[in-house]
């Protein structure tokens, strides 16, 4: 399954690729982007835990950028 989300205060383009990188790690995520200008996160992932590799995500993206929201 894949989704867009909104990204709110991403500060800059270094940051962007710090939040996919990590994003990317966490488990059950086969792939993530960072669209710095746009704003956006599209991450591609298994449908059946999707809200659970959200709640993942979302920490991560705490862990990684504290300013940084992810609009679920």
């Amino acid at each position: 399954m894949k989704k867009v989300f909104k990204l709110q205060d991403l500060d800059c383009a270094n940051c962007a690729a710090k939040l996919e990188r990590a994003i990317a790690k966490v488990n059950g995520v086969d792939s993530a982007t960072v669209n710095f200008m746009s704003q956006r996160l599209t991450i591609e992932a298994d449908e059946a835990s999707f809200d659970d590799i959200m709640k993942e995500v979302v920490k991560t993206c705490k862990k990684t950028e504290p300013d940084c929201r992810i609009l679920v």
